[in-house]
């Protein structure tokens, strides 16, 4: 019996530890870095700056082209889409989702 209590002692002992560890690292994560003096090997960066060209350059890549996602005529009826898949022979695309689109349930 004692060496029953004795491996839930150091069990939970070893479990608050562990979670102890995990909250101050978190805490320690949340808390705002330090700055680092100008002159200093740590100092950040500068931001890269893009000229107006360069700009409208990436922005024409980025940007989304007609005919996509929002082009399809999605049906939400599951037996018509059977139905009207197996007349045209092709695949059938069922998408299904429970809780939140982004999985934040």
């Amino acid at each position: 019996m004692f060496v029953i209590r004795l491996k839930i002692v150091a069990g939970m002992l070893a479990l608050s530890l562990l979670l102890g560890g995990t909250l101050a690292d978190q805490t320690r994560a949340l808390q705002p870095t330090q700055r680092a003096e100008p002159g200093s090997s740590n100092a950040k960066k500068p931001a890269v700056v893009i000229s107006a060209d360069q700009f409208d350059k990436l922005r024409a890549l980025i940007r989304p082209r007609p005919g996509g996602f929002d082009d399809i005529n999605w049906m939400t009826d599951l037996w018509e889409a059977r139905k009207k898949a197996a007349a045209e022979g092709k695949p059938l695309l069922v998408w299904v989702g429970d809780g939140h689109p982004l999985g934040w349930t």
